[in-house]
């Protein structure tokens, strides 16, 4: 993401559209060739275009309405942010729901990939977790953590109480007087 200083420079979302219309639609000719091979009975080669070709059309106008619609709203907003992604999440799932037919699709669909693609971009783009900085020891790093996330033990007992693995300076003598008070024992020290 673009922090605020930086300035935006324009990107060609035309060239970007038909790119990714070219790209999703071979993924939908690939998906079409699967569907024409899994028939019960022989439809022919070219069943891949007659019988199920919808599918490739579909990719495809998903693919360069996401790719369009990403670019354009972010030469328009001048922002390279997620909510680029999410509008053009929008526009491409309400593709893939008008092959439903209703509204209620439509609008749910394009309402499904926008939170996806739009969380997806805002949590760093990634599906392998946090990226590691390469320059820092693992050591160093994992210590780092332990630092910044630490807190007194007195906050500790004060929120949570004693007891638990929870124990705080003098917790002994203090649970013996306790047992001693309440139940009359004598509970030995322990050495």
């Amino acid at each position: 993401m673009a922090s605020e200083d930086e300035q935006y420079h324009p990107k060609d979302a035309v060239k970007a559209a038909i790119n990714g219309t070219m790209i999703t639609g071979a993924a939908g000719g690939l998906v079409s060739a699967i569907q024409n091979t899994l028939t019960k009975r022989n439809v022919g080669s070219w069943g891949v275009f007659t019988r199920s070709g919808g599918t490739i059309a579909v990719f495809a106008a998903v693919g360069g309405t996401y790719e369009f619609t990403r670019l354009a709203s972010a030469n328009l907003r001048e922002r390279d942010d997620s909510l680029n992604q999410a509008i053009g999440g929008f526009l491409a799932g309400s593709i893939l729901g008008l092959r439903v037919g209703t509204t209620p699709a439509v609008l749910g669909m394009g309402a499904l990939a926008a939170v996806i693609l739009g969380a997806y971009d805002y949590t760093g783009g990634g599906l392998t977790g946090y990226k590691k900085n390469p320059e820092m020891d693992e050591f160093e790093r994992k210590e780092l953590l332990r630092k910044n996330r630490r807190r007194p033990i007195e906050e500790t007992i004060s929120e949570l109480g004693e007891g638990r693995g929870i124990y705080g300076p003098g917790y002994d003598e203090r649970r013996r007087e306790r047992i001693k008070e309440k139940y009359g024992i004598d509970v030995p020290a322990k050495s």
